[in-house]
């Protein structure tokens, strides 16, 4: 029900006094985006009714901005948040209500009363760290932490406004407000990787405003937001006025790089050894156990696994003289001690039964084969095994119950994804380990080993090696012997990153142009290094699925990388299709499917493009931020979170149908950048989490998850 009041033209349009079935008493305030009104429930409840302006009711961009916040709202705990009450992002204007909470906000607070006392400053940054630990558990990145964004309530803080970017706060927007957060209190990579933007970035928001809580200014202060973008990402804060027992905390929340900043729970420890002048355990209290999110559907009807190589893409803006770099981390590489691998016996199996057997009898279990590893395992399935790794490990285990068949030491290096099967061996896949070798599938010890050169990337297609080398030359080796097949450039690639596809012989590469207008498409045969078709495509293109002889592509942004269109070419006739997303998805990844496409995008949003249809056949709100790539089979969509739930959706309709408990790890207030993806094996579909288990669950019930 929209909220209902004058039709009149102006500023007496903007005062409805109904929203559903709420009456709004009075105007609380007014921001950017809508108006918080003071509402009261049939019992007398009071509540906080956002209502959207009507300009930005009627953008279907901001539409899906306002559904993803009232998701993120409704998944975080109402300990640190007002709880959602109500909503309808559909309406003619969309409205939220939340409790109401007495109290102001940290910036009314800061510039009624000046900067808070050393004891209160305590108080709140452990409340606050308490709070994004909540936050960042059930995969939530607030984005835009700031005073006016923390009410100051009996209890505590309270974190509102979750996942609008809000133009008005932000001089550095673009015109289709890409750019979220405020800038004194955005964290260096909000400006220079705006797509990589992780949970870290928040910690950075909290340093920035226990400064604000402080002294009444930031840590980087000039009445001009370009010049405080530039002493963001370059110059030291400063933390002059801050308490001599906080300082170097939040000095550390304020370093350059989100690897260097402490996590919430890193927080609230350091917090527990300052010196306990003040009476603070009160707002630090022991984990407690996490709560289901609530997912939201609004799904369109419609009819039916590839990967995609996520491109970490760079964003450079100048603005008067604003020049920001990035600068890329070269990954340091932990080899054993004596630089080799060894096999290990397989120690007793440590999988259990999660004690529902499917109508067809298959008994879903768990498996903590990998416990003691740092990391969640990829996976991957092959000769009647599921084929796992984990930091510094590759192991086996029985897909039928779970249990460990064997482990391998390896180099604890990045990887480009999980070991697979490549001419009857399984390959680790280490992008950085000092060799490649074949394991034998039977019992994890080496059939060949040889040396991997230095900054090479890896892909295994059939039951090939493909090895692409800094200078752009790429070697095809044989994964059942470890040989040498052959070594070329490819014509128009000049250092190629290759993508294959399930049920598909090729290789492919892309080759953006430098302004993104075009992409070369390049298929290879991974047996030969011939190239079967060579192509010039419009767009900024992905390669992200085949079927049929033709190839899928995502088309993005070539700034900011946000995915607006589905590509499929076909190579026999050179035809091209392209299907427009209603909404443009940030750093989507998808599958395909048939002729359908299915787009998780880091806010959570899943899509359906059917290429036969042209259009999208449906759209789900997930809540997962940051979910894994998703897979497919004829009845379902399956996609994992951050905190270790699989979750399941009717490939026909969008309908959420089940979902697995979360197994969030022992570092719950980190969200991973990337998250593994299901494996979907016949009927079952295997899945990893945080907490170092594996999984395995029936995909026809997943009603009974």
């Amino acid at each position: 029900m929209a909220p209902q009041g004058n039709t009149g033209a102006g500023a007496e349009a903007e005062l409805p006094e109904y929203a559903g079935h709420y009456r709004l008493e009075s105007c609380l305030g007014s921001g950017g985006m809508g108006v918080v009104h003071l509402a009261r429930s049939t019992s007398g409840m009071k509540l906080a009714v956002k209502v959207v302006h009507v300009d930005f009711a009627k953008d279907p961009e901001f539409r899906g901005r306002f559904r993803q916040e009232v998701a993120a709202a409704r998944r975080v705990s109402g300990a640190f948040t007002a709880s959602v009450v109500d909503a309808d992002p559909e309406a003619e204007r969309p409205w939220m209500a939340t409790l109401f909470i007495p109290g102001p906000t940290l910036a009314e607070q800061v510039k009624r009363n000046g900067p808070m006392p050393p004891a209160e400053l305590r108080r709140l940054m452990a409340g606050l760290a308490e709070a994004l630990r909540d936050i960042h558990r059930v995969g939530v990145v607030h984005r835009d932490l700031k005073p006016s964004n923390v009410l100051l309530a009996e209890d505590g803080p309270k974190v509102i406004d979750f996942g609008i970017s809000r133009p008005k706060d932000s001089e550095l927007r673009t015109e289709t407000g890409k750019l979220i957060g405020t800038p004194p209190f955005m964290a260096p990579e909000q400006f220079r990787r705006p797509r990589e933007v992780g949970p870290a970035a928040d910690v950075f928001a909290l340093g920035s405003v226990l400064v604000h809580a402080a002294t009444g200014r930031g840590p980087f202060d000039s009445d001009s937001p370009y010049v405080v973008a530039y002493q963001v990402v370059h110059d030291e804060p400063d933390l002059s006025g801050v308490p001599e027992n906080l300082a170097p905390l939040v000095l550390r929340c304020l370093a350059k790089e989100p690897e260097d900043r402490p996590t919430p729970d890193e927080l609230m420890r350091e917090l527990r050894s300052v010196a306990a002048s003040y009476d603070t355990q009160a707002f630090i209290p022991s984990q407690r156990t996490k709560r289901e999110p609530a997912p939201e559907s609004t799904p369109e009807p419609a009819g039916p696994p590839g990967g995609r190589r996520r491109r970490k893409a760079v964003l450079a803006a100048g603005a008067v003289g604003l020049a920001l770099v990035v600068c890329g981390a070269l990954a340091a590489v932990q080899l054993l001690g004596n630089h080799g691998a060894t096999a290990e016996e397989s120690p007793p199996s440590k999988s259990s039964a999660s004690g529902h057997t499917s109508a067809a009898g298959f008994r879903a279990w768990v498996s903590n084969a990998a416990a003691g590893r740092s990391g969640t395992a990829q996976c991957s399935y092959g000769t009647a095994q599921l084929i796992c790794a984990r930091s510094g490990s590759v192991f086996a285990l029985d897909p039928a119950d779970g249990r460990l068949l064997w482990r391998r030491s390896v180099a604890a290096s990045q990887r480009s994804g999980p070991p697979v099967l490549a001419g009857g061996l399984v390959q680790p896949l280490l992008d950085q380990g000092p060799r490649l070798e074949g394991l034998n599938p039977t019992s994890g010890k080496p059939s060949w080993q040889r040396k991997m050169p230095a900054h090479t990337s890896l892909r295994a297609v059939g039951g090939m090696l493909l090895l692409t080398h800094a200078d752009g030359t790429v070697t095809g080796v044989d994964g059942a012997t470890g040989e040498t097949k052959w070594e070329r450039r490819i014509a128009g690639q000049s250092r190629p990153y290759f993508g294959s596809f399930t049920g598909d012989p090729l290789a492919y590469a892309t080759s953006p142009s430098a302004d993104g207008s075009s992409t070369r498409v390049t298929a290879v045969d991974p047996a030969t290094g011939a190239v079967r078709w060579d192509a010039s495509l419009k767009g900024n293109l992905e390669a992200v699925g085949a079927h049929d002889g033709s190839v899928f592509l995502l088309s993005s942004d070539p700034v900011y990388g946000d995915t607006d269109a589905v590509v499929r070419y076909d190579p026999a006739d050179k035809s091209t299709r392209r299907v427009a997303l209603p909404v443009a998805r940030p750093d989507a990844r998808a599958t395909v499917h048939g002729n359908v496409v299915y787009l998780l995008a880091a806010d959570g949003a899943l899509d359906a493009v059917g290429m036969d249809a042209g259009k999208r056949l449906w759209h789900l709100e997930t809540s997962v931020s940051r979910g894994s790539e998703p897979v497919a089979d004829d009845e379902h969509v399956y996609l994992a979170a951050g905190d270790g739930r699989l979750l399941a959706v009717d490939a026909g309709t969008g309908r959420l149908v089940g979902q697995t408990p979360a197994r969030p790890g022992a570092n719950s207030g980190q969200v991973a950048g990337t998250v593994p993806r299901p494996v979907l094996s016949g009927t079952r579909v295997y899945a990893t989490a945080p907490d170092g288990t594996v999984f395995a669950v029936d995909s026809r019930e997943p009603a009974d998850w």
